[in-house]
């Protein structure tokens, strides 16, 4: 009975106090929605990160007088390395075919290269699993025989490094900065709703209310705004961030790369979670604090 009692009651301050109720909702909403648009940019990124880390690499160039038992056992050599994903062979024919792909418009420059008399090196072509380790791994492999040269995209890998870090960061200070932002205002827009019913808190400590009691219409309060919040929130982002990934998910640019980006159906059981409990604790929080001050004895 008690429970139903303060259940009712909580329900009963979201619609009565109006007001407050829509302060506390767009401020919800507004934190939600830049905190899934911060969030969504850094799963892809991560995502990003994770197929260049498949695609990138570096390319082991071959001695020519290398044997075929002496590539095998660098093959095996570069394998057994930490941080390799794949170690793809690339023979000297392979090797001469990419490049008049390449130069398709001037075949004339090839004339003369096929069979014995092809210039180019056999080779590795070797992706990672974690970009950070390419420096480590390049010098690893450069130590070991038959090894000629080794090309890579050091610049272009540690300025995604960079770049992904970054913006991890900056998404985890932004995240904090909302959510307090967020629960002072719920905190401020709740404390006006108590102080308008201070003598009703009064009443009931007097007749001898325990504090819970007094507390849990309003921490009911707050969740139930967090949570209208958090669906209003995911609905509208869902919606905008499939938008966005239809009108850019194609580009040249990510073609190039070899990426794509993804589906929000692929992070919105995340974004779900993140938003039902910042829904939920921000509105905990906000209401606890707002309370404070009138439950002091």
């Amino acid at each position: 009975m008690g429970s139903n009692y303060l259940l009712k009651e909580g329900i009963k301050n979201v619609f009565k106090n109006k007001k407050s109720t829509m302060i506390s909702l767009v401020t919800m909403i507004l934190t939600m929605f830049l905190f899934g648009a911060f969030f969504a940019i850094g799963e892809n990124v991560n995502s990003v990160l994770e197929q260049v880390q498949r695609n990138q690499g570096m390319e082991v160039f071959i001695q020519k007088e290398a044997t075929n038992e002496q590539i095998a056992d660098l093959e095996e050599n570069i394998k057994n390395l930490e941080g390799i994903n794949t170690v793809i062979f690339k023979s000297k024919q392979e090797a001469l075919d990419t490049m008049k792909e390449r130069l398709k418009d001037n075949q004339e420059l090839f004339e003369g290269y096929e069979g014995e008399n092809n210039i180019f090196s056999a080779s590795f072509v070797v992706t990672l699993t974690d970009l950070s380790l390419a420096t480590e791994i390049e010098a690893k492999i450069e130590a070991m025989e038959n090894v000629k040269k080794i090309t890579t995209n050091n610049d272009t890998i540690n300025t995604l490094m960079k770049i992904a870090n970054g913006i991890r960061i900056a998404i985890g200070i932004i995240s904090i900065i909302l959510i307090v932002i967020s629960v002072t205002i719920i905190s401020n827009t709740i404390r006006l709703t108590v102080h308008a019913r201070r003598k009703e808190i009064s009443i009931m400590k007097y007749v001898g209310a325990t504090n819970h009691f007094i507390r849990l219409p309003f921490v009911i309060e707050g969740i139930m705004i967090g949570i209208v919040a958090a669906i209003i929130t995911l609905l509208v982002v869902g919606g905008i961030y499939d938008l966005i990934v239809q009108n850019i998910g194609n580009s040249i640019v990510l073609q190039k790369m070899g990426v794509t980006l993804l589906q929000f159906r692929e992070i919105a059981k995340v974004i779900a979670i993140v938003y039902g409990s910042l829904g939920i604790g921000v509105g905990v929080i906000g209401s606890s604090i707002s309370m404070k001050k009138y439950l002091e004895v």
